[in-house]
């Protein structure tokens, strides 16, 4: 992208100066209007995000929108505490795996959040107002002796400062025996799905002490176990449809019409293995991190280790488009599953008109992709490059030919920075980025056109 006018431009950076594990980002999520944005970290808190308005109109002689409102932070809270298992000698960490926003009925918003074991249903409401006039109680909430009691008073509402109030609704407890890796609002508004590493439970958001079992791949013997879940989501618009990955690369897409107990899928959808390219790493590299419907409901995007795949429903046979999102660390794969990066789960997330798909990788890089040209940008998340209304500018990863100046070799590679987690605004070309502890927010018009790799 360069340099014009094109590029994505820096909205707001979130940074924090010292890491600590607690800090790093675990999950970002806009709501249904991206009006609000979530992350969850590795502490257990959530800081909810809101946007302000728009700072600049539209100027119709220039013919350019201006400058979208900035996100700022609107609530913070502590979502889950560590735990302890005593039945199994298990810590249960308070990171928060999932975030997932709940579609506004009222005034107030609703989003689900989980770490390993226990999903919680949060309620986030303003407050300008406060009660007065208690007959029962005096101005600082003490109850008062009923004989002092001689006339009753009608309670008023006085306006006072606003207040962002956070209460827990719901908690969805004891329903995993195994590390819940996904949740997924239904598109019907009353159920979800919560998913771990061998089974997919189904959720009422009124009901808390018990699911419906959907998926189980545990075997008889768990010597026989060749695969787990590795992420799990709803259709966008039909109820009875969701779609879960496994570890050997596979998606199953399952109608809850066809069976209560969806064991055997509706569609399989499975890339041919190429015999002559197998590798000891093959198995590995070729686990789906992540899936997600498109805004259309009619694609599934997915991403495994190296590449980032469109698969359409109605041809299971193989993925209608693959992208190579860092081909160049194939010859790195044995360091890379030294010091554990080949298990690396990276996300991967669809613009609202679907048709651009970003994913992350290695140095703060993440990767664009345009659907009808094919071709991909790397940008870079970098506090470097934090001031407000800068423009990105490309990078591009050296591995042979000629060099041009900013090229990084891959042998100089950070693979301690690596960006796992990332959302997309439902509407506009904003997309926030979790980079370790910081948080980006980026905006703007995106071209992938202006400069490939």
């Amino acid at each position: 992208m360069g340099e014009d006018a094109e590029s994505p431009k820096i909205n707001h950076t979130f940074l924090r100066d010292y890491v600590t594990e607690a800090d790093v980002i675990s999950t970002v999520e806009f709501n249904q209007t991206g009006d609000l944005l979530a992350t969850g970290d590795k502490g257990g808190r959530v800081v909810i995000f809101q946007r302000e308005t728009e700072s600049k109109g539209v100027t119709e002689e220039a013919g350019e929108v201006g400058d979208s409102g900035e996100y700022n932070v609107y609530s913070t809270f502590q979502s889950h505490e560590p735990d302890f298992d005593y039945l199994k000698s298990l810590e249960i960490e308070e990171k928060i795996n999932k975030i997932r926003w709940l579609p506004q009925q009222n005034a107030a918003h609703f989003l689900l959040s989980t770490n390993d074991k226990t999903v919680k249903l949060w309620k986030v409401s303003e407050r300008d107002k406060r009660p007065e006039g208690y007959n029962l109680k005096d101005e600082e909430g003490r109850i008062k002796d009923v004989s002092t009691i001689t006339s009753l008073r009608v309670p008023v509402l006085r306006p006072t400062d606003l207040m962002v109030e956070v209460r827990p609704r719901r908690v969805f407890a004891n329903g995993h025996t195994y590390h819940i890796n996904s949740i997924s609002v239904n598109s019907d508004g009353e159920t979800y799905l919560s998913a771990d590493d061998l089974r997919i439970n189904m959720w009422h958001l009124d009901i808390t002490d018990r699911s419906f079992n959907i998926v189980d791949i545990k075997p008889a013997n768990m010597e026989d176990l060749t695969e787990v879940i590795t992420a799990a989501e709803f259709h966008p618009h039909h109820c009875h449809l969701f779609v879960y990955s496994s570890s050997k690369g596979t998606l199953r897409l399952c109608d809850m019409r066809a069976s209560a107990l969806c064991d055997r899928h509706t569609k399989l959808f499975e890339e041919p293995e190429d015999l002559g390219s197998r590798s000891f790493f093959s198995e590995i590299i070729s686990s789906v991190s992540d899936v997600k419907f498109s805004h259309s409901g009619r694609y599934l995007l997915t991403r495994d280790y190296l590449t980032a795949k469109v698969w359409d429903l109605n041809m299971d046979k193989g993925p209608v488009e693959t992208y190579q999102v860092h081909e160049y660390l194939r010859s790195k794969l044995c360091s890379l599953y030294e010091n554990d990066c080949i298990f690396d789960k990276f996300e991967c997330v669809w613009n609202s008109s679907d048709s651009v798909i970003m994913t992350g990788a290695y140095n703060s890089f993440f990767r664009m992709f345009d659907r009808e040209t094919g071709r991909g940008v790397t940008l870079e998340a970098w506090r470097e490059n934090s001031k407000p209304r800068a423009v990105l500018r490309t990078r591009r990863v050296y591995t042979g030919g000629k060099r041009r100046r900013g090229d990084v070799g891959v042998d100089s590679l950070d693979f301690t920075k690596k960006i796992l987690h990332m959302a997309w605004h439902p509407e506009e070309n904003i997309i926030a980025i979790a980079a370790t502890n910081n948080l980006y927010i980026f905006q703007d018009r995106v071209n992938p056109d202006a400069q490939t790799e």
